[in-house]
């Protein structure tokens, strides 16, 4: 691990800022290759690893993104968390207009559920774009971390930043499962199913990039960007992810994972960090 963090404090932010989103693209593409090699997937197993997926992402909001946010803030009792509080509704509201713009169709989701604006678009597209909505906010996260070491700010570590890269990775995996195995059960063949499944995570090294651009040459801005990677995070993790663990008969196996998830992620930000 120690090795891990040398090699990303020699690299340029913005540059490392992409290394790392590479890293948890990859992950992302590791697990839609797996539909190579199952022909299906138990719901249960998808539910738990779907709540698992949450757990993550709502843990890396509290301990990698909100709390340093507040710490890094001026000001004391009530004025210390302004930043927090107005970059995390923020971020939620950024979320909000995507999902009410962009066509997409969530998992578990029947086609008539289709949200964002109408369009003929096949529900092949409509799944891949539900999950690349999950993927913008955690791109922005890892980004904005490495922007934060790029400026100079103590509460902005390379290891902070790593350490949630493999977090968000770690839940990607089942994430590209997530999307593949659905498209190959609507009869896509495996390598589209691959592809578009790996396809839905390229908006992070994208997201990464601008994140940390931003923050490097806008120094004030880091504790408002890192709630705002939160509230799209939450968002995403109460509006969209959620909502697909809870079709089934599989709630309590989703809650399950959920809380795995959270511990998973909060351990690794507390013991590594």
């Amino acid at each position: 691990m120690d090795q891990l963090i040398h090699f990303f404090e020699k690299q340029d932010p913005v540059l490392a800022a992409l290394y790392a989103s590479l890293f948890t693209w990859f992950l992302t593409a590791f697990g839609a290759s797996l539909v190579f090699f199952f022909k299906g997937l138990n719901r249960a197993f998808m539910d738990g690893m779907l709540g698992f997926t949450g757990g993550v992402m709502v843990a890396a909001s509290i301990w990698s993104l909100l709390i340093p946010s507040i710490e890094m803030s001026p000001g004391t009792n009530f004025i210390k968390v302004i930043p927090a509080s107005v970059g995390f509704l923020l971020g939620a509201l950024f979320i909000f207009g995507l999902d009410k713009i962009i066509p997409h169709l969530h998992l578990n989701f029947d086609e008539s559920e289709k949200e964002g604006i109408k369009s003929p678009w096949h529900r092949t597209t409509l799944l891949v774009l539900a999950i690349t909505l999950h993927n913008i906010p955690e791109g922005l996260a890892v980004g904005v971390l490495f922007g934060g070491v790029a400026a100079g700010v103590p509460e902005a570590t390379t290891s902070g930043a790593v350490i949630l890269a493999i977090g968000i990775a770690i839940q990607n995996l089942p994430e590209g499962l997530a999307v593949a195995m659905p498209l190959r059960r609507l009869g896509v063949s495996k390598f589209k199913s691959f592809w578009y499944g790996q396809m839905s995570a390229i908006v992070e090294p994208v997201a990464a990039v601008i994140g940390a651009v931003a923050v490097s040459f806008f120094i004030p801005i880091l504790p408002y960007a890192l709630a705002f990677a939160a509230g799209a995070m939450v968002f995403v993790v109460v509006e969209e992810v959620v909502p697909e663990t809870q079709r089934g008969n599989n709630t309590d196996i989703a809650t399950l994972g959920f809380i795995g998830g959270f511990l998973v992620m909060m351990v690794l930000d507390v013991g590594l960090g």
